[in-house]
């Protein structure tokens, strides 16, 4: 799986990529079929500022974005990430019921 990480208007630390990377890498998970994943961090106003997270991820056959605000940006991941989980759990059971209905009429055909 390949990780590209992009902060805008601001230079990102080690401990926030790193954070964002293993975050990321735990989603191989739930499915095995990750092609390429896009973590962008921005926030808005300098002054109280909302941090947002958005990560998009490109799969076989589908690609999932998310947006996550919050006022810190490890808080913006970890809800990001768990939005994702939902979602590639939604989607390889709907790939398994596909593949299974399939089985099953190739088998009742012999």
């Amino acid at each position: 799986m390949d990780i590209h990480i992009t902060a805008r208007k601001f230079q990102l630390h080690d401990n926030l990529k790193g954070h964002a990377v293993e975050a990321v890498k735990k989603l191989s998970k739930y499915f095995d079929g990750i092609l390429r994943c896009n973590v962008t961090f921005s926030y808005e106003r300098t002054n109280n500022s909302v941090k947002i997270v958005d990560i998009s991820l490109h799969l076989y056959g589908h690609d999932i974005v998310v947006s996550e605000k919050s006022d810190e940006f490890y808080k913006s991941i970890d809800q990001a990430i768990i939005k994702l989980e939902k979602r590639l759990t939604k989607i390889k059971s709907k790939t398994r019921d596909k593949n299974k209905k399939k089985v099953r009429e190739v088998k009742g055909k012999e």
